[in-house]
């Protein structure tokens, strides 16, 4: 990760795109591209969301490769490290849906009864 880090801080820094990398700017940003990721499944059944050719799958694995892109950058800007956030979020989920509690529901934590 700090690899891809100092990589995506080197790429904008040589093009001086850091002006433009606000939070601000690149939240919106992740937020377009993940957009863009969504149109690709958009209309599509789960059985082929989980079957698509591999033209289209490119077409995803470069949409991932600028939602991770934009994240990294939005993290770093933060001084945030993105694995660390996702280990400590996973840690809350963990609590928060206990699998012998959750395990087969699709339910929000709040609307599982109290046992």
């Amino acid at each position: 990760m700090h690899s891809l880090t100092s990589r995506l801080r080197l790429f904008a820094s040589s093009r001086s795109w850091g002006q433009f990398h606000s939070p601000k700017n690149l939240s919106m940003a992740l937020a377009v591209e993940a957009a863009e990721l969504l149109e690709h499944f958009q209309w599509l059944t789960e059985e082929q969301s989980r079957a698509v050719d591999p033209e289209k799958l490119a077409e995803i694995k470069d949409e991932i490769g600028d939602v991770l892109i934009y994240l990294v950058r939005l993290a770093d800007e933060l001084g945030i490290d993105p694995l660390e956030a996702a280990n400590q979020k996973l840690e809350k989920n963990e609590k928060k849906y206990p699998a012998d509690k959750v395990k087969g529901k699709a339910l929000k934590y709040d609307e599982y009864p109290d046992e």
